[in-house]
């Protein structure tokens, strides 16, 4: 499996990663570029993850909005007087953080020593570091995470089907007719246009 994501919902994330990890055959994560927050979730599903020399993977810390959960936590137990929307995040975010983690163990533990995973685990949805904080190769390592790097040249040739936009692209384009009924089928539009 080819991941290549700037991640997205944590449900999509765990329904995808909960099929991969039930799945019989043996599943590899190759991460071309980068597959971070829900993509990095998806791939400790895998039982290998393959990258690139600088390919990255990132941490899994659940974020509430626009708001880290643990930033939303450490918050809370900050001296003084907090308003009621904000110890509610809070006990949200440590809800998310406990969720998240617990997940992460359950990914891992078929692969390493149960410590191992439950550090691993920790680390990667306490908000160690910021949402978009790269992991490489080495910190893979540190984690215990299994991975090999060298992306096979099959993969390398399939990202070079398909290159990143230059700028955005509208989604739909607007095209100016003349007024009236559209041509139908057999009859010509006048030169220049084009049917919607």
């Amino acid at each position: 499996m080819i991941l290549h994501t700037p991640g997205g919902l944590v449900l999509a994330a765990q329904q995808i990663a909960s099929a991969l990890a039930d799945h019989p055959g043996t599943v590899t994560a190759v991460v071309p570029h980068y597959a971070m927050s829900g993509g990095t979730l998806i791939s400790l599903a895998a039982d290998e993850i393959v990258i690139d020399s600088h390919s990255v993977l990132g941490p899994v810390d659940p974020q509430l909005g626009e708001y880290p959960a643990a930033s939303l936590v450490e918050v809370a137990r900050m001296p003084g007087d907090h308003d009621d929307r904000t110890l509610i995040l809070a006990d949200m975010g440590h809800k998310a953080i406990v969720q998240v983690e617990g997940f992460v163990e359950r990914l891992l533990a078929p692969r390493m020593p149960a410590e191992q995973a439950r550090g691993a685990a920790q680390i990667l949805a306490r908000g160690v570091w910021t949402h978009d904080h790269p992991l490489t190769a080495t910190e893979l390592e540190r984690l215990g995470l299994p991975h090999r790097v060298g992306l096979p040249e099959e993969e390398r040739d399939l990202m070079s089907l398909y290159p990143q936009p230059r700028g955005r692209t509208p989604a739909v384009e607007y095209v100016p007719s003349p007024s009236g009924p559209m041509p139908g089928p057999g009859r010509e539009l006048p030169r220049g246009s084009r049917r919607r």
